[in-house]
């Protein structure tokens, strides 16, 4: 092994004293920033290639470091590298085990080359992997989703508004309100991969550089589409980690939602669904509970995102032009997001593949709160040349008449109605049938059967 001559800071010959340990111990971002070192070794390859074509480094110094960088790799991956605190960060603790293992002309490494391009190089080559496992998620959601939704497109349950009973509608078209969700969440995710397009490797600290370097050559060897056009932009951008924050977000609000109405419909007051012992846990006093844990792990990790979203706002809204210090911050934020909106995403397919609706119930609760009110107002409109307004009038005296008579609207006979409404005839009786009032909901995103069934057929495709 070649001695060590470059053991001590890069800028030892300029500060003169050590910096604070204790600093070093908290200021670092070694911890966080050593699952970068894929990225981190990919980019300077990729580096070292274009100082060789660009006649900037010789032959045997890009193969003798390309050599080194092969072997760190190894080493970290076979958990065989000793990392440094006191070298902060991966792409430190990487160039001062090049110096161990090929000697000093492991300093040609940083030629034409800032740790702020290269930082930033890195996090944008891994968050792009890390939008493309978050899609392959969501298209597990999806596909668990729709497979439900084909078994209960006439499962019929009351649609709420103000968790009050609203109107008719199947069950399968609840959730596939959900795949409109993940839907969006999907185009999203897929935007922040569009947005990492850009390579930032070459712009250096932020000026750029008098080096004949190639940065073209550098975006295509490494996946971008084509460098980034200011270097001062460059280094203090992190639009693209606000982006992939928000979506991760919005993503976990969906989530959110939905785990909030299983966690009511799986409650003894609504018991829509049932969930199985498989995601549910117990009580440490009372025998006979299984609570919805998961769920309420997964409504309640969104402060984790929205937190992490704000801190990385609040970070950049008072920061000049270039780089701080500050920025260090954005991949502890990313990572955390990450990796929570992988372990949620798991968790809900987990669910979702374990529970069951409990169509009894649905249907007994559907036939509750005059839910067909509204279809008896549209059956008016249509048949007896009234307007929508005058319709929910005379609705309303049915209902109420319903309700101090305490029957339902269906038990009406038509000479009650008819008390109301002289005109009706007795074909008014089937707008309160709730499968003939889901099956009449035909426009366009509504919920009749057919609707349903065109819908989940349009996804499977896409899928």
């Amino acid at each position: 092994m070649a001695k060590n001559k470059n053991n001590k800071a890069i800028w030892k010959n300029r500060i003169k004293k050590n910096t604070s340990s204790f600093f070093q111990k908290v200021g670092g971002s070694l911890d966080i920033d050593k699952r970068l070192f894929k990225q981190d070794i990919m980019g300077s390859i990729a580096h070292v290639e274009m100082l060789f074509k660009q006649k900037i480094i010789s032959f045997k110094i890009k193969n003798k470091i390309i050599y080194g960088l092969g072997k760190i790799e190894k080493e970290i991956s076979k958990n065989k590298f000793e990392y440094n605190l006191k070298y902060e960060d991966i792409h430190m603790n990487i160039e001062k085990r090049l110096f161990e293992i090929i000697g000093e002309e492991a300093g040609y490494i940083h030629t034409a080359r800032s740790r702020n391009d290269q930082v930033i190089t890195d996090l944008k080559i891994w968050m792009r992997s890390s939008n493309k496992e978050i899609l392959n998620h969501l298209n597990k959601i999806i596909k668990t989703t729709l497979r439900i939704a084909e078994k209960n497109i006439k499962t019929i349950m009351p649609g709420f508004t103000h968790l009050k009973n609203a109107q008719p509608i199947s069950f399968a078209h609840y959730l596939m309100a959900y795949v409109e969700m993940f839907t969006r969440d999907k185009k999203r995710f897929n935007d922040n991969i569009e947005s990492l397009n850009e390579s930032p490797l070459g712009v250096l600290a932020l000026a750029g550089t008098s080096f004949n370097i190639d940065r073209e050559y550098t975006a295509k060897k490494l996946g971008f589409k084509k460098p980034t056009n200011n270097s001062i932009d460059t280094v203090s951008d992190r639009d693209f980690v606000l982006d992939y924050l928000y979506s991760c977000s919005v993503c976990s609000m969906h989530i959110s939602r939905i785990a909030e109405e299983l966690i009511i419909w799986n409650s003894d007051a609504f018991d829509l669904i049932k969930l199985s012992d498989k995601v549910v846990t117990g009580s440490s006093i009372m025998p006979q509970k299984k609570n919805p844990d998961i769920l309420e792990f997964l409504r309640g990790k969104t402060g984790t995102f929205y937190g992490n979203l704000f801190s990385m706002l609040s970070l950049l809204k008072g920061l000049p032009l270039s780089y701080f210090k500050d920025l260090q911050d954005d991949k502890e934020n990313v990572f955390s997001s990450n990796d929570n909106l992988i372990n949620c995403l798991k968790l809900l397919d987990e669910i979702l593949n374990n529970l069951s609706p409990n169509k009894k119930r649905m249907l007994e609760l559907a036939d509750t709160g005059f839910i067909t009110a509204t279809d008896l107002a549209d059956y008016l409109v249509k048949n007896h040349s009234i307007s929508f307004r005058e319709a929910y009038e005379k609705t309303s005296l049915i209902v109420n008449f319903a309700e101090r008579k305490k029957i339902k609207l269906e038990d009406l006979n038509i000479s009650d109605l008819k008390k109301i409404f002289p005109e009706l005839t007795s074909d008014v009786l089937n707008v309160f049938n709730l499968e003939n009032s889901v099956k009449s909901k035909r426009s366009y995103g509504g919920t009749s059967f057919d609707n349903i069934k065109k819908m989940i057929l349009k996804y499977k495709k896409k899928l």
